[in-house]
């Protein structure tokens, strides 16, 4: 197996981010819309476009790669190397036209994570870790807010496509409301653990993420001086050192 410089992934992995970027922010006219786990759970068009573009992009450069994507893309590794990509992490702030969607590139071993970036291009916005390396916004160096009390803390969060769900994760929300600064809700979880890792938000919690939701996103947090960890439940948690404990105890006493 040949070594990788894991500069060189992340460098390969911005590249195609931003060109995805570019497809993205060409918006269509009209969506062509499918359900996936639940009727309000959708994909349009560009996503499948996205990803298709972001696979066939990584395989010319480096054929040998595993593949693993939210739309169905899935390859085994020959090499070592697993790319996890959400072609738009924030599929309705896109179909409505709301900033804040995101691009999720990561590039994986078998000891995890090595390099990651969420771009968002609405809003100007690109994050990048290297493992070992540390995280950036833009360029510049990024960390986490430490040490936050939780009654001080600006949280983010999300909620499930399954009805259901929402009404166990309202309640949950309703009684940590009271012991918190504020609660945000922004549309896509990979920009809200990055808002994590840059200060804008002081925590995050949510349930039923799944691993390109957060591949990119985890890495930067955790290269920001983050904690990140998922629960037995599934409800996945970031934040400084210091609150981390306290926001998951709020949460799972609730």
């Amino acid at each position: 197996m040949t070594a990788v410089a894991p500069e060189d992934l992340l460098a390969l992995a911005t590249r195609i981010a931003h060109e995805a970027g570019v497809l993205l922010m060409d918006r269509p006219e009209t969506f062509e819309i499918s359900s996936k786990s639940v009727a309000i759970d959708i994909a349009t068009q560009m996503d499948k476009a996205s990803e298709e573009f972001i696979m066939e992009s990584i395989l010319t450069i480096r054929p040998d790669d595993g593949i693993l994507g939210e739309e169905g893309a899935n390859r085994q590794s020959q090499s070592g190397i697993t790319w996890v990509i959400d072609p738009v992490d924030g599929t309705v702030n896109y179909l409505y036209g709301i900033p804040g969607w995101s691009i999720s590139i990561a590039a994986k071993d078998s000891e995890g994570g090595i390099a990651g970036i969420v771009h968002s291009p609405s809003i100007s916005s690109s994050w990048t870790a290297l493992r070992g390396g540390g995280a950036r916004f833009n360029g510049s160096t990024i960390s986490v807010n430490d040490p936050v009390e939780l009654d001080r803390a600006l949280i983010g969060t999300g909620f499930a496509y399954d009805v259901r769900k929402r009404v166990e994760q309202g309640r949950v929300a309703a009684l940590l409301l009271p012991q918190i600064r504020d609660l945000r809700r922004m549309g896509s979880a990979a920009v809200d653990i990055c808002n994590v890792a840059m200060g804008r938000f002081d925590g995050y919690y949510e349930s039923g993420l799944f691993e390109w939701d957060r591949a990119a996103a985890s890495l930067i947090a955790t290269e920001s001086g983050a904690l990140f960890s998922t629960n037995g439940a599934g409800v996945a948690f970031c934040a400084g050192p210091y609150l981390y404990p306290r926001l998951i105890a709020a949460v799972e006493g609730g």
